[in-house]
């Protein structure tokens, strides 16, 4: 962007795959990813408004941001087939109110005669705080299992290679 005079503000998303030791650039985009911002910004402390006004206004040199030092985690719950072809209408129960250390966001879910049923392939994400990222994985597996719907499947591998 800067070699073709393009002026920029904003997010740049790289996602990587680690392949044996190598990291590799899969994708990229100028805006945040999903579900990797659901990791992102609870860590950050700093009133949110004030950082985007600070880089629209190109002041962000002058922002004092504060960032949390636990450590975040994130289990996608996906509807049984996910990524290909996968049921929708089922009942989701279990599903915990938000906590000082954990919050669920709903993406593949809609709500029908005061039911919370699957709608997509990504139904939920538990996101957990921990003193360690150990720590904070725990407690979204945790969460994910008390959460029950028809297929409910989820990686149990998070984390393994780091």
């Amino acid at each position: 962007l800067h070699k073709d005079n393009i002026p920029y503000r904003g997010f740049v998303f790289i996602g990587l795959i680690k392949v044996g030791e190598d990291p590799y650039v899969i994708e990229y985009n100028v805006r945040m990813g999903d579900p990797e911002t659901q990791v992102v910004l609870p860590r950050i402390k700093s009133d949110f408004l004030d950082l985007m006004i600070s880089t629209s206004n190109q002041t962000l040199k002058d922002f004092n941001i504060e960032i949390s030092n636990e450590s975040y985690s994130n289990v996608v719950l996906v509807a049984g087939g996910y990524p290909e072809s996968y049921e929708k209408g089922n009942e989701i129960k279990g599903i915990p109110n938000d906590s000082e250390n954990s919050i669920i966001f709903h993406a593949g879910t809609k709500v029908y005669e005061n039911k919370i049923l699957t709608n997509g392939g990504r139904v939920l994400s538990v996101v957990s705080k921990g003193e360690n990222f150990k720590e904070a994985l725990q407690k979204s597996y945790d969460i994910a299992n008390q959460i029950d719907y028809k297929d409910k499947n989820y990686r149990k591998d998070i984390g393994f290679d780091l």
